[in-house]
């Protein structure tokens, strides 16, 4: 035990002699912990915030959209392949659909909503209350538009907190108030909860209308939606909701499933592609940090091997007093853990303050396996690193060591 501490010391003040240098290599050490620790974090945020942001699309949700998969259809096909009142209706039923929660038809288009001489540029989406609970949006204040008034084609609106607050002072209540989108004027009933944005739009800057009176006012009147969104019953029942659906649709169009004129598209899925394209990325991201530690190793075991070419008559002195060779290699072995070490626990700390800041609009998470992770990758390279200078070391001959100038 008093070897072990006495080759402590002495490799603390080998490490001492020439600190600078040791910064130095502490220094890539550093840089290559920080970097997993850092890049491992953007990763992991960039997973969370994708998923997030599918799982604010909708919860169990299917959406349907008009469009052949196989991008072809028979003359019969595309006169009946349109997403209309019946859709709706045959979709709703529990007998045919028993899986399947609601049906929300959706009709939009992009306006500039003014208010006040003030005009701010928002998707405007003409549904059903379905829809808000379908796409997980929450009314904050008010009400939401409701079923009777999609059928008296009322001109009233669900707004989203941007929305809100490029139209209106801090403060001040819109509820009530008419809005003007297009040439028509709608009343406002209800505020939305925020969600957010999706990173592929701002769900915030959204209006929601009865159907009806989007169709009566703002895009004309049609027969047809540009989409359907399917609200299953439950996550696990999905896949049975998605084959009945089709099911249904194609017996309405009078053609099979695998030629439906539409296109299914499954949340979950989405959801699952996103965080197996995420994984692969985080994983890139760690290989990359990799690469830096590796450079770190290569940088110890440079200095370790010029350490031992400035020691060498030192080992020799300590040979021929009677060191043993497990003496030598010991201690040039500690002495490459000890900065390898230093530096990956400086390495961790810098990793933590960096990813507590935004990078390129991405928030940092850390990984919970990042950090013991780095650091005992860090305290690998010192071993790694350190074992042939030691080795090198430990294996002079006494006689060859004293020769050395």
């Amino acid at each position: 035990m008093s070897a072990i501490f006495g080759n402590f010391f002495m490799a603390v003040r080998g490490i001492g002699s020439n600190w600078l240098r040791t910064f130095l290599t502490m220094l890539g050490v550093l840089i290559g912990v920080a970097s997993v620790i850092v890049l491992l974090a953007i990763g992991t945020g960039s997973s969370q915030s994708i998923e997030k942001s599918i799982q604010s699309l909708g919860s169990n949700t299917l959406t349907v959209f008009s469009g052949s998969r196989s991008g072809s259809s028979s003359g019969t096909q595309i006169r009946n392949s349109t997403l209309n009142i019946a859709s709706v209706t045959a979709l709703s039923s529990s007998v045919n659909d028993p899986d399947v929660k609601s049906v929300s038809p959706v009709v939009t288009t992009s306006l500039s909503a003014t208010y006040d001489g003030t005009s701010y540029t928002t998707s405007v989406i003409g549904s059903t209350s379905s829809y808000l609970t379908a796409e997980n949006y929450t009314v904050s204040a008010g009400r939401s538009i409701s079923h009777s008034d999609v059928v008296n084609h009322a001109q009233v609106i669900d707004i989203g907190s941007s929305v809100a607050s490029a139209l209106f002072a801090t403060g001040s209540d819109p509820l009530g108030k008419q809005v003007q989108l297009g040439s028509s004027d709608f009343t406002i009933v209800g505020l939305l909860a925020s969600k957010g944005s999706s990173g592929l739009s701002n769900e915030d800057a959204v209006v929601i209308a009865p159907y009806t009176a989007v169709q009566d006012q703002l895009t004309g009147e049609s027969q047809s939606f540009s989409e359907l969104l399917v609200q299953g019953k439950s996550s696990s029942t999905l896949s049975l909701a998605e084959s009945e659906v089709e099911s249904t649709l194609a017996s309405l169009n009078d053609t099979t499933v695998s030629s439906l004129p539409f296109t299914v598209i499954d949340s979950a899925s989405l959801l699952t592609a996103a965080t197996s394209s995420s994984k692969t990325f985080t994983a890139l991201l760690g290989w990359m940090a990799a690469v830096s530690l590796l450079v770190g190793a290569i940088g110890v075991m440079n200095i370790m091997l010029v350490t031992v070419t400035e020691r060498t008559r030192e080992i020799g002195i300590r040979k021929a007093i009677g060191a043993r060779k497990v003496i030598i290699l010991t201690q040039f072995l500690i002495e490459s853990m000890v900065i390898s070490f230093l530096g990956g626990i400086c390495g961790v700390f810098a990793g933590i303050l960096v990813s507590r800041f935004k990078i390129d609009g991405v928030k940092p998470v850390l990984a919970s396996y990042s950090i013991p992770l780095a650091l005992g990758v860090a305290i690998s390279v010192g071993i790694v690193a350190g074992f042939y200078p030691a080795y090198r070391a430990a294996s002079l001959r006494p006689i060859d060591a004293l020769r050395y100038e």
